[in-house]
């Protein structure tokens, strides 16, 4: 015990800091993190389409010479007019030109758009190093990358090669990613730019916070006395230490518990050790045969789905512009071609709402695609509407869509998929094989368990309660900690001391016998 109590000192003393700005910055994490632009924000800021501006058709857009019409097209805006999205190519859709190149007044107009401020008042730089707001992923390495600064804070980075607004910052989103997510991630340029060092320094951080935990909550229930043998302050007392120590030994029993698991479901996000891939080996077996069944009744169900577009004559009867003028109620920011169960559809796609439109026939209806989904599926899987969350389809920030069809498949992995039945479209999917990422992970570091989870507030309240708990014991073992180094400090520098003293002392006594051998010598 005495190893584990020096082990558990030590160890808390080289991580207290981080330890506590961890659960601080956890606390801020609840609500903000780190900015990026993400699809629903393009749908926000794209201009809505106008029938008026489009002209012509895909079939039409693609008849030129060398043109080849892509399986998949998207009816979306450029630089303020409609165009057709392909695989490799974009042409518009008012006079079929194609585009091909991006100029500096592109850019300026896509920066000035987005956040509905002239670009002349923007001071706007060339971006040509990584630095706080584009550490993430592609950002690193695109160039030209232009960011505009306006007065009221907010900030824009344009692609200089596509004219794609790819980080978006406010002085807020600023301000509550420097309090949450850059201490909580260490997400600073002179780090993050060295992914390997980011890595190695992340996961032991987190391998040496989870075993320094375990220790000091091993130390408290080995200190803690239930029939109360101490004496504290003239009374009885379970714990016989005092003042901070005290403190710090109450909040590892209260949330011990839970900095364990935060800080070891912490080093599973990173993937250490290949932690997950090990664990699900060992708990998830495959049946082939029960699979092979299972995934036949799969390829059924899917194809009564939303799926890719038929051939472009069977849309001829409708064209985009018809299907965009027929909805005069819902701002459509981009329209796709695909087809639901061989028929031919439109895909209506909105800022907060996604639409099917039929070429022909009816929209589609609910409860017959639970029907005829559950007649697909045979006995090889469960099929139920649902108009609640559950464990495995959940949402904190009411994006995803209620009712979903639920598929419970009857395989060796227990896949799930969920249906929106409005749209066919699958919007969320799982399987037993992702079961450490789901519970150890998400379970333990977000407390997404389904009892608390989809009450709220009472979610905020124990998650915060928590957070406080595990900062009031990571402060007071900053406290405990800089005690420990002081002393530490102190005792080197009386050690030296003393041996500076010892030296001078043995420098003088060496004099005074020389001088004492010289005057005899004399004599």
């Amino acid at each position: 015990m005495r190893l584990v109590v020096v082990a558990h000192r030590w160890l808390g003393a080289a991580l207290a800091v981080i330890l506590t700005v961890w659960f601080l910055s956890g606390i801020v994490m609840m609500y903000w993190s780190y900015p990026s632009v993400t699809q629903a924000d393009r749908l926000r800021h794209a201009p809505t389409l106008d029938p008026r501006t489009v002209k012509l058709t895909v079939e039409q857009a693609f008849s030129g010479p060398g043109r080849e019409r892509p399986r998949r097209v998207a009816l979306s805006s450029f630089d303020g007019r409609p165009v057709y999205l392909g695989d490799q190519s974009m042409i518009y859709a008012d006079d079929g030109s194609e585009q091909r190149t991006v100029d500096r007044g592109m850019v300026n107009r896509a920066a000035a758009f987005w956040t509905g401020r002239p670009a002349e008042e923007a001071t706007v730089e060339s971006i040509g190093a990584v630095d706080q707001w584009t550490l993430s992923g592609q950002l690193r390495t695109l160039r030209p990358l232009f960011r505009f600064s306006w007065p009221d804070g907010q900030q824009v980075y344009v692609d200089g090669t596509t004219a794609e607004v790819v980080q978006y910052t406010t002085r807020a989103s600023r301000f509550w990613a420097y309090l949450g997510a850059i201490p909580h991630w260490l997400y600073v340029p002179a780090l993050r730019t060295h992914d390997a060092a980011w890595l190695s320094g992340m996961i032991w951080a987190s391998t040496i916070g989870a075993v320094a935990s375990a220790l000091g909550l091993a130390i408290a229930g080995w200190r803690y006395s239930p029939r109360r043998r101490y004496r504290y302050q003239g009374a009885p007392s379970s714990l016989p230490y005092r003042g901070w120590k005290r403190w710090h030994t109450v909040a590892g029993l209260a949330v011990g518990l839970v900095a364990i698991s935060w800080t070891f479901s912490g080093l599973l996000s990173l993937e250490p050790f290949r932690l997950e891939e090990r664990l699900t080996r060992l708990s998830v077996r495959r049946d082939p045969a029960n699979d092979g069944a299972a995934a036949q009744a799969w390829s059924r169900m899917a194809d009564l789905l939303l799926g890719a577009p038929v051939p472009a004559a069977q849309y001829a009867s409708r064209p985009p512009a018809s299907v965009i003028a027929s909805l005069p109620d819902f701002e459509i920011k981009e329209l796709e071609h695909a087809s639901l169960a061989g028929e031919p559809v439109y895909l209506a796609i909105g800022h907060r709402e996604t639409r099917i439109v039929p070429v022909r026939g009816a929209t589609i209806d609910p409860q017959d695609l639970v029907h005829r989904v559950r007649a697909a599926a045979g006995p090889h899987a469960e099929v139920e509407l649902i108009d609640a969350f559950d464990a495995y389809y959940r949402d904190r920030t009411g994006v995803l869509p209620l009712p979903v069809i639920r598929v419970r498949m009857k395989d060796s992995v227990g896949s799930r998929y969920y249906i929106n039945p409005k749209t066919a479209m699958i919007v969320g999917s799982y399987i037993t094989r992702e079961w450490v990422s789901r519970w150890l992970y998400h379970g333990l570091h977000s407390m997404d368990f389904p009892w608390l989870y989809n009450h709220r507030p009472l979610w905020d309240v124990v998650v915060l309660t928590l957070l406080l708990g595990g900062a009031a014991l990571c402060g007071t073992s900053l406290v405990l900690a800089w005690r420990v180094v002081a002393r530490t400090l102190l005792r080197m520098t009386a050690a030296l001391s003393a041996g500076a003293h010892s030296a001078e002392d043995s420098s003088g006594t060496a004099l005074a016998q020389k001088a004492r051998s010289v005057v005899r010598f004399r004599t």
